[in-house]
């Protein structure tokens, strides 16, 4: 028997409600529509609200530096002030009012903080030069690591600190943000992440999302109620490609198990997507079971813009290339499935239980439950069919949510599975 089939016990935290429950979805304003513009994307806000989509993550909205701007139009992430909206992308009334539409849709919005460095020509450089740390070679302002056109900035400095808390506190009061993505958290001392959301915490309950895995920092999760589960995402990658064991990757998911705060799961994002592949190019056929995967497994989903399409091509980071977005938005009724399966059935809040009755030959087969809310899940992570037995009780008591997915069930309740199949049922 695998070890995976210990009991899994879930790590406890406080969760606000809603997070249990929610959804993220990455918004790359740039290439989202021509336009490019906040008020553009609004009027995708129907669709993506019919999609079950519930919180929106805007990539940073802050302009961007051009001094040793990277390409023509340079990074979302070397900003030159934090508390304006590039020109790019509009205005910050713009944006006030797609918070205030998104929120009466019941949505929830995050935007991307970028706590650790800014531009080379942020404001702050001519006024605070303090601010930042120092390159002991040359005297100038000290590279981030393996990018040239942002530079560090100094969280040892207390006025530093005072000023960037109060800039993320513009957001809230202006703008009536929900949250934060902070990008590349780790990169910033705790205690400052711990001083701000303590300040910030008593504006408004916020959600902190964390660009860090739990599995290299756990101490983070004293703060960030969600966080990346990036060691998944590279090992599902080596295993489709057959480069580790099916057993490595139930290890990962134990793994997690055992650590801190909620998981992100995810297959693609900005950095994924432009720099490492598609999500097709990294999972092939595995790319769907992997979506519903993230959608039941204890944790919340991460999608990024274009996913429903389904998009299979790589998004340039600093040149305009727009999302070739056509009418059939063909998984858009796929993810609304899960997303709807997720919002519904308490079983599948983030931190309810997970019982896993099965998990060898490449066959994942678990349990979900709270309270009177059952859902089971079978995933076949393999690329031949195979064999399960769900025992007939539990196909009679339940509906196949995804009624084609092609899984047939003999009168012994032994379940086939097609390659990459899955199949999730619900009582």
């Amino acid at each position: 028997m695998s070890p995976f089939l210990s009991s899994l016990a879930l790590s406890s935290t406080h969760m606000k409600d809603w997070i249990k429950t929610t959804n993220i979805y990455e918004v790359n304003l740039r290439q989202y529509t021509d336009e490019g513009t906040i008020n553009a994307f609004a009027q995708h806000l129907p669709r993506l609200k019919d999609m079950g989509v519930e919180t929106l993550w805007f990539m940073p909205l802050t302009p961007i530096a051009q001094k040793n701007i990277k390409g023509s139009l340079g990074s979302y992430y070397a900003c030159s002030d934090f508390t304006s909206v590039s020109e790019e992308f509009g205005t910050i009334e713009d944006f006030k009012s797609l918070v205030q539409v998104a929120h009466g849709m019941g949505m929830k919005v995050i935007i991307d903080w970028v706590a650790n460095h800014t531009g080379w020509d942020h404001w702050w450089t001519r006024e605070h030069p303090d601010w930042y740390e120092k390159d002991e070679q040359t005297g100038d302002f000290k590279k981030a690591s393996g990018m040239d056109d942002i530079i560090e900035l100094d969280f040892k400095n207390p006025a530093l600190r005072h000023a960037m808390i109060n800039a993320m506190k513009f957001w809230i009061t202006e703008t009536g943000i929900d949250g934060f993505r902070c990008d590349l958290a780790f990169w910033v001392e705790l205690d400052f992440w711990i001083e701000a959301k303590s300040e910030l915490d008593k504006i408004k309950d916020l959600f902190w999302l964390g660009e860090l895995d739990p599995a290299d920092h756990p101490e983070y999760m004293e703060v960030f109620d969600a966080a990346y589960t990036w060691k998944w995402m590279h090992k599902a990658e080596q295993f489709y490609k057959g480069q580790t064991s099916f057993e490595d990757l139930l290890n990962v998911l134990q793994q997690y198990q055992q650590l801190p705060g909620i998981k992100a799961w995810f297959t693609t994002n900005h950095d994924e997507n432009t720099w490492n592949g598609t999500e097709y190019e990294k999972y092939g056929s595995m790319a769907k079971l992997l979506a519903v995967f993230s959608c039941t497994w204890p944790g919340v989903p991460l999608l990024y813009s274009g996913q429903e399409l389904p998009n299979y091509k790589r998004l340039q980071f600093f040149e305009k290339d727009v999302i070739e977005w056509n009418e059939d938005y063909e998984l858009h009724s796929f993810y609304r499935t899960l997303f709807e399966l997720k919002k519904k059935h308490t079983a599948l809040a983030a931190d309810a239980s997970v019982q896993i009755l099965s998990a060898v030959n490449s066959l994942l087969f678990f349990k979900r439950r709270e309270g009177e809310s059952e859902i089971t899940c079978l995933f076949n992570f393999s690329d031949s069919p195979k064999n399960i037995d769900i025992e007939n009780k539990i196909a009679a008591a339940g509906r196949n949510v995804f009624a084609d997915a092609k899984i047939s069930i003999g009168a012994d309740g032994v379940a086939q599975l097609p390659p990459w199949g899955f199949a999730v049922f619900t009582n």
